[in-house]
């Protein structure tokens, strides 16, 4: 009995995290008018750093020697996946929907995949190709709303770009953080990378505090600040270092397929979103793409 709760605990993980992860696209959009995205993405990164590094404070000292020799590292990683993923799902928000970033979000483990052939020579099977070519043509068919004259046009909404950047720069971060081998447990990491992301935002942030949207200190910066440092941050990231402590991480990789699923959802209760066919289409094709790219991990 005590190994059958435990695996549904196991198994609840799986679609809870993706709840509190999928968030942070909700709080991007959420966010519009109350906060800059620059801002909020510093801020965030910062505060999430003040919460874990008490925990790993005694790691880092006694690991210091080792941070010198692996700042290049951490520091590419901190600027793909805290840096660039970082603010550009927040500037995303201000233009396009929370379904539409949750859709193309989710193509992450394609160009994964993508990614890794290129740069690892990882070969690529047919069924992979396929999947690679049906989650792209799901992405962009979304991107153009299915429609043919908008791709004719050019007639997009530039906040589905900056969600596919923020995409493709979480490929990259995920590739290398995998194959990057650390002197510093992953916590400990993840708190580093956290104040190397915020030092790396920090210049923008100045830049449009001072010369585009000034940060207006309040309650709504208080709320939107520690909902994304708290939920899509440190309670997501601690969440999904227990599921693949508990699943392994081929089984942890799925939780970024719910996302669409999700996105769905903040976007229909929280902004009156509504779904069309174009999404529907679309995030099948995506799901489908997923499934043939990734097929090992569903057996």
């Amino acid at each position: 009995m005590t190994n059958f709760k435990n695996n549904l605990f196991n198994f609840s993980l799986l679609f809870v995290q993706p709840i509190f992860m999928t968030s942070n696209i909700a709080i991007a959009k959420g966010a519009f008018g109350n906060i800059p995205p620059v801002s909020l993405a510093f801020w965030r990164w910062f505060i999430v750093f003040l919460i874990i590094f008490p925990f790993v404070f005694k790691e880092i000292q006694k690991n210091k020697k080792y941070i010198l020799q692996e700042l290049p590292k951490l520091f590419f990683l901190s600027f793909t996946g805290f840096g660039i993923c970082g603010a550009f799902p927040y500037i995303s928000g201000l233009t396009t929907t929370v379904t539409n970033m949750g859709i193309i979000y989710a193509l992450s483990p394609i160009l994964i995949v993508l990614l890794s052939s290129l740069l690892f020579y990882e070969k690529l099977k047919g069924t992979q190709l396929i999947g690679i070519l049906t989650s792209f043509f799901g992405v962009f068919f979304i991107i153009f709303k299915g429609s043919l004259s908008n791709l004719f046009n050019l007639n997009f909404t530039f906040g589905d770009l900056w969600i596919l950047a923020a995409a493709i720069s979480w490929a990259f971060f995920s590739i290398y953080l995998i194959n990057w081998k650390s002197k510093f447990s992953i916590l400990t990491r993840f708190a580093i990378m956290s104040f190397l992301g915020s030092v790396i935002l920090f210049p923008f942030y100045m830049i449009e505090n001072f010369y585009f949207i000034p940060t207006i200190f309040n309650n709504d910066f208080v709320f939107f600040v520690f909902l994304a440092a708290l939920f899509p941050g440190a309670l997501a990231f601690t969440m999904y270092t227990k599921i693949q402590q508990l699943v392994g991480a081929s089984l942890a990789s799925l939780t970024v397929y719910l996302m669409p699923i999700y996105g769905a959802i903040y976007g229909m209760i929280l902004f009156s979103e509504q779904l069309k066919l174009f999404h529907f289409y679309g995030a099948v094709l995506v799901l489908a793409g997923i499934f043939f790219a990734n097929k090992k991990n569903f057996k």
